[in-house]
């Protein structure tokens, strides 16, 4: 989901300690992003970007795709993930294959810059889409609206692109795709106010999304 916040760039950058592409020292020029195998990639969009060299591991173009240069830090995840194939599909993750991840880059400084874009850090090919339905016992087509490969800890709450932090939503009934990005824009406002911190957030979140969201709103999740 794409969502901008409510503090400035200068508080994020101050907080990670960086300034521009100057961020990250040594890259080529031309280079847009190092990938976690220490290589870089010159790809002139980001979908796709290091996915045959472990994902990105930060972004080394001036604009960061979209706002400034934002280093995602590592991922950390939220519980041992123990399965990788067998995993039971319903409005939430089996957290035996997706328990879900965090970036240790995207803190909340980051994540509430006037200037951040989801766009700047998302990085999911179709070749991982694909590698979580098989996970959970699809077969690999298009899905349109019925069916979104989503983050569980979303962007905007500094997820992390990791398998581990990605299952198939349903795309209707009461805990569809959509009811959740509800939650996660209002999350993100209340993370960014001082009321909640990211991480309770993104444990809860991870933990059981539908109970999170009654809690929020005072209601269940429906349409």
């Amino acid at each position: 989901m794409r969502r901008t916040a409510a503090v400035t760039l200068l508080a994020a950058t101050a907080a990670l300690g960086l300034g521009g592409a100057r961020a990250v020292a040594g890259a080529p020029p031309g280079a847009t992003a190092r990938c976690n195998d220490g290589s870089y990639s010159f790809s002139a969009t980001h979908s796709g970007t290091c996915s045959h060299h472990g994902g990105v591991a930060v972004w080394v173009d001036a604009t960061g795709g979209s706002g400034g240069t934002v280093n995602i830090g590592a991922t950390v995840l939220l519980a041992r993930r123990t399965a990788g194939d067998g995993c039971a599909r319903s409005a939430r993750p089996d957290r035996r294959c997706s328990p879900g991840a965090y970036y240790t880059g995207l803190t909340t400084a980051v994540i509430c810059a006037s200037t951040f874009h989801t766009s700047s850090v998302r990085n999911v090919p179709q070749s991982e889409k694909n590698a979580v339905e098989r996970e959970y016992g699809m077969r690999a087509r298009l899905y349109g609206n019925t069916i979104e490969i989503d983050h569980i800890v979303s962007l905007e709450l500094g997820g992390s692109n990791d398998i581990a932090n990605l299952f198939p939503e349903p795309g209707s009934g009461v805990a569809d795709y959509r009811v959740k990005d509800r939650l996660e824009n209002r999350l993100h406002d209340l993370v960014c106010a001082g009321s909640l911190t990211l991480r309770a957030v993104q444990t809860q979140i991870a933990a059981d999304w539908t109970a999170l969201y009654a809690r929020v709103f005072g209601v269940t999740p429906r349409r």
